[in-house]
């Protein structure tokens, strides 16, 4: 008695007490999934994992479906009936987007056209920081265009995507590549200048007047200017791109130091890229000697072309020239590995600002920091350069000048950074920008504040005879309590929240920061995109495309909690 008394005490339970093991049981077998719940999770495997929809007709497939718990008679679907439900599923998921987007002030695109399989598709992604300042971001196209890839064509589908999820008045900018048809989209397709057009109209008041036929130019109108596009802002990783590829190419093309140690360094490692590219032994041989395989650079990402050249000079010389003997390759000589090792020096702090710019969690407040402190430390490398390279840390940041020459000075830029708790005005070097930029801010604040409440003015009292004779002005209070904002918010601290104190100064930072300072996000789609439009679905139609896309994009089957943004 007394041991069955300690062994009841030991494990913290009496005689009488329930066995929780059994309960459990009781419960696994007594519950079981619902179609909705069965449903849901299969379409979660499919879409996430961008399966065929007809994976749900395998029969292998089918039998491991077949041994989870489910309530009886709940059976998985067969495809037309489960392509129907994620039609469904997707409708519900572009309503709750509508209804998200018709409750914030401030959103941002980016905008791309892909091409595969000789078709191409307009993508867009939105960005926006919500009540919480928490970045969100989502898909809303990845829509087949036809035809050839004209500004007026651009703009209107660009123009018809952002109609149709009501963002008239709330896109605060739209961020592309350099390419020059969505340039001259943008730049066509810009609001009207209300204030020049009246100027013009009254330099003109001498001539005479003429006369159109309505009907006629109705009927023979182009289209242009029936819409407007918001401003447009050019990609940073797209023009760093052009820098470390056309400004230092052609720099060290035409330098008479660089030229041939430039041309003949580059053409060795190509030799030795394709090599170990197309063969398997000379691929195995390569990375016997450095241990890990080499990387061949892209057309399409420069950063590729750094990454693959500093793989090279990993590796010493005098194991890497055996090797080129070994492959049948011209050896590089001390000269030419030496112009690759500074080569990758010089370039390096550039694929450090472009790694920044295009993370996917980057906002615009990074630009401008990231582009001064660029510079500087570019030049800074100038004293452990040989003669060879000495003369490109000026070539780059006179680049970096001439093609960020618009965004370097621009009042958006400068105002994303300043409304950044982390930065404020503490990474700006002169003491006049300083000053210039808390000038913009206690404009840009007074701007953002509400309006005065009249009830709120203090004011003598009179009577009603006296309030209608006399005409009371409200005192100037606005103008103060801007500035006071703008002093304390200086003074405070670095955490993003503490903007939760500075309500305009929130709302400005929720503005001028929801733009992304490269069209990354629209790239990641498409890459996405690549997976889902394989060879082996090539019957897959246009619409139910974008729409499995768009669904992986936006994470519609991940549950809540497990969702980044």
């Amino acid at each position: 008695m007394t041991a069955a008394a300690t062994t009841s005490n030991s494990t913290g339970q009496t005689s009488d007490s329930p066995s929780p093991a059994k309960q459990v049981k009781i419960d696994l077998r007594a519950t079981g999934l619902s179609a909705a719940e069965l449903k849901k999770l299969v379409a979660g495997y499919i879409v996430e994992d961008m399966l065929p929809i007809s994976t749900v007709d395998s029969e292998s497939f089918r039998r491991i479906v077949e041994k989870i718990p489910t309530k009886s008679g709940v059976k998985l679907p067969q495809r037309k009936s489960f392509a129907g439900y994620l039609e469904r599923e997707y409708d519900i998921m572009d309503a709750n987007l509508k209804a998200t987007l018709g409750e914030v002030d401030f959103v941002s695109t980016t905008a791309d056209i892909w091409t595969v399989n000789n078709k191409s598709f307009m993508g867009v992604t939105i960005h926006w920081i919500n009540s919480t300042l928490q970045r969100k971001k989502a898909a809303l196209a990845c829509k087949r265009i036809r035809g050839r890839h004209t500004y007026d064509v651009i703009g209107a589908e660009i123009e018809e995507i952002h109609s149709s999820y009501g963002l008239h008045g709330k896109v605060v900018a739209t961020v592309t590549d350099n390419a020059s048809n969505f340039a001259k989209a943008f730049r066509v397709y810009q609001p009207c200048n209300l204030e020049s057009e009246s100027e013009n109209e009254e330099e003109g008041d001498d001539e005479e007047p003429t006369f159109t036929d309505v009907i006629e130019a109705l009927s023979t109108a182009s289209g242009d200017g029936q819409f407007s596009l918001p401003p447009h802002y050019r990609c940073a990783s797209h023009t760093i791109n052009l820098i470390s590829t056309s400004d230092v190419d052609k720099h060290l093309n035409s330098c008479a130091d660089t030229k041939a140690v430039y041309r003949s360094s580059i053409a060795k490692c190509t030799a030795l890229w394709t090599k170990a590219s197309r063969s398997t032994l000379t691929s195995e041989q390569v990375e016997e000697v450095s241990r890990r395989k080499l990387m061949v650079p892209t057309s399409t990402r420069w950063n590729s072309l750094y990454e693959a050249i500093s793989r090279i000079i990993t590796i010493p010389l005098n194991e890497l020239n055996p090797l080129c003997v070994k492959l049948g390759i011209k050896c590089l000589n001390e000269r030419e590995y030496q112009f690759l090792k500074e080569y990758c020096t010089v370039m390096k702090p550039l694929t450090v600002a472009l790694d920044i710019l295009q993370g996917d969690e980057c906002t615009y407040w990074a630009l401008l920091p990231s582009l001064t402190s660029l510079m500087p430390k570019t030049l800074a490398l100038k004293d452990d350069l040989s003669r060879m390279t000495a003369s490109l840390p000026d070539v780059i940041v006179k680049a970096i000048k001439t093609r960020f020459d618009a965004v370097l000075d621009s009042q958006e830029g400068l105002l994303a950074v300043a409304t950044c708790p982390k930065f404020k005005l503490r990474w700006l070097r002169d003491e006049r920008r300083r000053e210039h930029v808390k000038e913009l801010l206690t404009t840009d604040c007074r701007k953002a504040a509400p309006a005065t409440d009249n009830a709120n003015v203090s004011q003598l009292p009179a009577s009603p005879a006296e309030m209608d004779f006399f005409d009371f002005e409200n005192q100037p209070t606005e103008s103060f309590s801007a500035e006071k904002e703008v002093t304390d918010y200086l003074r405070s601290g670095y955490e993003l929240e503490i903007l939760n104190q500075f309500p305009n100064l929130k709302k400005m930072y929720m503005k001028y920061n929801t733009p992304t300072p490269s069209s990354a996000p629209v790239e990641r789609l498409f890459s996405l995109g690549g997976l889902v439009l394989s060879p082996k679905r090539n019957r897959l139609s246009d619409r139910r495309f974008e729409k499995l896309l768009l669904m992986r994009y936006n994470h519609c089957f991940t549950p809540k909690e497990n969702k980044k943004t």
